[in-house]
């Protein structure tokens, strides 16, 4: 009778936790080239931004969103070529330019405190939350439809306080976009490790809008408490 050997414990454990440790090839590459890509136009965006601070621009309002979305549509039609890198760092850079009446206003108000205490809150945010969906390796596709319904009542709710101007709901739809964007985040990261997204440039839009909202998010709730 033939004799099975017994099975090694350790080398199996160590087997499985070598598989759910490491990333495949593909997965790291797209995560490398979107975080490079993402510190590159965020670094651009600060330039832009300082460039309007200097140059007193006005607050554009809902306007801004006119060129958002056509920014967001040639990216989406061009995002396999290098035409996608472009007019990526179109949309950044204007997304800068519309930050620096924000940040003169509130640095009016309340010097730079606020504003530097957004941003280290925006980086420990996205820094631990990246961290943890990369340590975890947790699969958040769960969270899609939770996530893209959520962020769209919280646009609309926005546009239509823009005309209300009510403060309460003002102060909850930052905490809204807050949290929506930090779960978006972790979707995004997620949907990388999975092999869901394998496209760096879409990776790298999703990423840097969720920061954009983030530090508003943020920039308004301190400034409230500032206040």
């Amino acid at each position: 009778m033939e004799q099975r050997r017994p099975v090694d414990i350790t080398t199996r454990a160590a087997t499985t936790a070598s598989t759910t440790t490491t990333l495949d090839a593909d997965a790291a590459k797209v995560l490398r080239n979107t975080y490079a890509l993402l510190a590159m136009t965020v670094a651009f965006s600060a330039v832009t931004a300082g460039f309007s601070m200097a140059m007193n621009m006005p607050f554009m309002g809902l306007w801004m969103l006119l060129p958002y979305f056509g920014f967001l549509f040639a990216i989406h039609k061009t995002r396999d070529s290098a035409w996608g890198l472009v007019w990526t760092f179109a949309l950044t850079g204007f997304m800068g330019l519309t930050i620096g009446p924000i940040l003169n206003a509130y640095i009016a108000m309340g010097g730079m405190e606020p504003v530097l205490m957004a941003l280290g809150g925006t980086a420990v945010i996205f820094f631990g939350l990246s961290a943890y969906t990369l340590v975890t390796k947790r699969d958040f596709s769960f969270m899609t439809g939770f996530l893209f319904v959520g962020i769209l009542v919280a646009f609309i709710a926005a546009i239509a306080n823009y005309f209300l101007q009510i403060s309460a709901l003002s102060t909850t739809i930052s905490v809204m976009f807050l949290f929506l964007a930090s779960g978006l985040i972790m979707w995004q990261t997620s949907a990388i490790v999975h092999g869901g997204e394998r496209n760096y440039i879409s990776a790298t839009v999703t990423l840097y809008v969720m920061l954009y909202n983030i530090f508003l998010s943020l920039l308004h709730l301190i400034g409230l408490a500032d206040d």
